[in-house]
């Protein structure tokens, strides 16, 4: 495929040095009372809470979890384990967003990916409108998703796409709540922006730009919340776009597009910690193995975007017109890619896939729960020479049912929230060197499955990456493999117990 000229890399550009302060404890990794408890794999270390969530039934309310690293700079150091969501459609004059969200001790850094056809800003901006092209709002309420108007307690702050680096005074703005509406106050925080395409500001084709949010807890008055502190409110809106004259197009937001970003209780939650698990008091009572075929199982799978049947394709037609609507849920496997290139944005892909738990007997605790997926390889030297890479691979919920025959990209159901990550290695030689089915990987949903169970609801998981790197796409069996690998098709072990 080729690429389009690259013009900027945003994230790779040192925009600020913070100074990182830690106290003696938590430099020597002592524990602290209320503190982050490290959980290190492969060379990293992702603070998880402290105190753990009781298992309560599926959120309703979509939330993102966002870890807290001990870095200065979570772009450059933690990027590929950045808590991730999105939302919105691929399409001629839709935009889609993946959004990454992590702080430390001294901010929040939230980072939005955005692909767009053509890529539009004001080149002598004013703060009343930046809206009025390309840009992102981001809405934060401390005080949680809850009133009907915005307090002094609610925050907006707009950043508007440039010619990449970091922005000046006149691309972005911030805003307060007042008690009844939103005034303009100058309130610190960083946005850089990059982007990816061959003209800015012409009515080529383009692939898409980046904006990160650096927004210090200093500005707002407050400290970075401990684990598992209360939550905040969250909001995310794209403005687009398309050409010189501004016509209008419908801004994507997050969590729908239906919220009223004057009304916080419409918002989403953004939680301090991934969500830890801890099962009641219980005694061992059996374990089932979850998988399509065995007893009966049905276990729909289908990744979505760019498949294996759908890898990176170059037609500029077929990427905004039919990319976003192909369908792969037939397929024997299965890819799960990303990367902080938005240019290669027809090469990511997400996997969904749902498991019964009609086999685990009711008012039982679960005790654990593993999915195992068979890796058969991944993504290949690419045209710059990066070699493949280990990838680190999330799972998040999913609320809503969706059929394997007619699952998109567009249409797929969006997380609910995210949970737990594993690192992937590469896999060369599978059905050689290494035998069918080849190497499994695990990822402890125990926190997801218990809250599926308490609703009475399938696990319904998504799996996606955070990544960076162009060789980092990891490539699966499916629940669609002929019998002869029915070991290797996706399985969930879950052990329950007798309360």
């Amino acid at each position: 495929m080729r690429r389009p000229c690259v013009v900027f890399s945003d994230r790779r550009i040192d925009l600020m040095r913070l100074v990182f302060r830690l106290t003696l404890s938590l430099c020597l990794g002592a524990a602290v009372p209320n503190g982050p408890a490290p959980v290190s794999a492969a060379g990293s270390t992702v603070y998880l809470p402290v105190v753990t969530r009781s298992y309560d039934p599926l959120a309703t309310t979509r939330r993102v979890n966002a870890p807290f690293f001990n870095v200065a700079d979570i772009t450059g150091q933690k990027f590929s384990e950045m808590a991730i969501f999105w939302f919105g459609r691929v399409g001629p004059t839709e935009n889609y967003t993946d959004v990454r969200v992590a702080y430390n001790t001294t901010e929040l850094v939230v980072y939005a990916a955005i692909f767009d056809r053509r890529l539009w800003y004001d080149t002598t901006p004013s703060a009343s409108d930046l809206t009025q092209w390309d840009s992102v709002s981001v809405y934060l309420n401390l005080t949680g998703n809850a009133g009907g108007a915005p307090t002094t307690s609610a925050y907006r702050f707009v950043a508007q796409l440039t010619n990449g680096g970091t922005l000046p005074a006149g691309s972005k703005a911030s805003y307060r709540g007042n008690g009844s509406a939103w005034g303009a106050q100058a309130i610190t925080f960083t946005a850089s922006s990059g982007w990816r395409g061959d003209v800015i500001n012409d009515n080529t084709n383009d692939r898409g730009w980046a904006m990160t949010f650096r927004i210090p807890f200093s500005s707002l008055g407050v400290s970075a919340p401990a684990q598992g502190a209360a939550p905040w409110g969250l909001a995310v809106v794209v403005h687009d776009r398309d050409d010189a004259g501004g016509t209008p197009i419908a801004d994507q937001a997050w969590p729908a597009n239906t919220l009223d970003l004057n009304s916080p209780s419409t918002w989403g939650q953004l939680r301090w910690g991934l969500p830890a698990y801890t099962p009641p008091p219980s005694t061992p009572g059996g374990a089932v193995t979850i998988r399509h075929k065995l007893n009966g199982a049905v276990v729909p799978d289908a990744d979505v975007g760019g498949a294996l049947a759908n890898q990176c394709p170059g037609d500029e037609n077929y990427m905004w017109n039919s990319w976003g609507n192909a369908n792969y849920g037939a397929n024997t496997g299965l890819n799960i890619q990303n990367q902080d290139d938005i240019a290669d944005w027809p090469c990511f892909a997400k996997l969904y896939i749902t498991f019964p738990l009609t086999g685990v007997p009711a008012g039982k605790v679960i005790r654990s729960a593993t999915l195992t997926l068979h890796q058969t390889g991944g993504s290949g030297p690419s045209s710059n020479g990066d070699p493949p890479t280990d990838q680190y691979i999330q799972v998040l919920s999913v609320n809503q049912d969706w059929s394997e025959g007619s699952i998109t990209w567009n249409n797929a159901p969006l997380a609910v929230e995210n949970f737990s990550g594993s690192w992937v290695g590469t896999v060369v030689g599978c059905g050689g060197s290494i035998a069918w089915p080849c190497v499994p990987r695990t990822w402890n949903v125990t926190a997801l499955v218990a809250q599926a169970y308490a609703s009475q609801t399938p696990a319904r998981l998504i799996l996606y990456s955070a990544n960076t790197g162009y060789g980092t796409g990891k490539h699966f069996t499916s629940s669609n493999a002929e019998d002869w690998n029915a070991v290797g098709r996706p399985t969930l072990t879950v052990e329950w117990g007798q309360p």
